[in-house]
């Protein structure tokens, strides 16, 4: 069992389509949340729906299998990643910059109430 038979996907197409374009995506998406002031679950519904999109692209561009469930699941959980880490940084900068005088920032992805 090869790294193309667990990504479902061939090693290039991977790295283009969903490292690259649609994690570029799932970026955006986590921004889009924070911003909105979405809850941070929001995440995990629209990551899923970006990872049947990279499916179905994969399946018509490269000839890659439409239902591989170790494909979908590898995909969908690199797209949670990235826009949950896309998320927490804007909601922090977003929090220190609209409360300064409550919030401090702890860290890229955390913040807390000032002392």
């Amino acid at each position: 069992m090869g790294l193309e038979d667990i990504l479902g996907a061939k090693l290039g197409a991977f790295l283009f389509l969903t490292v690259f374009l649609f994690g570029g995506l799932s970026l955006l998406t986590g921004q889009m949340l924070a911003e909105g002031w979405r809850a941070q679950w929001q995440v995990v519904p629209w990551s899923l729906l970006l990872a049947l999109g990279d499916r179905f692209l994969h399946y018509a561009m490269f000839k890659g299998q439409l239902w591989h469930l170790s494909g979908f699941g590898t995909h969908a959980l690199w797209f949670v990643l990235l826009a949950t880490l896309a998320y927490r940084f804007v909601r922090a900068t977003k929090m220190v910059r609209q409360y300064p005088w409550r919030i401090e920032r702890t860290g890229p992805f955390s913040w807390r109430e000032k002392a």
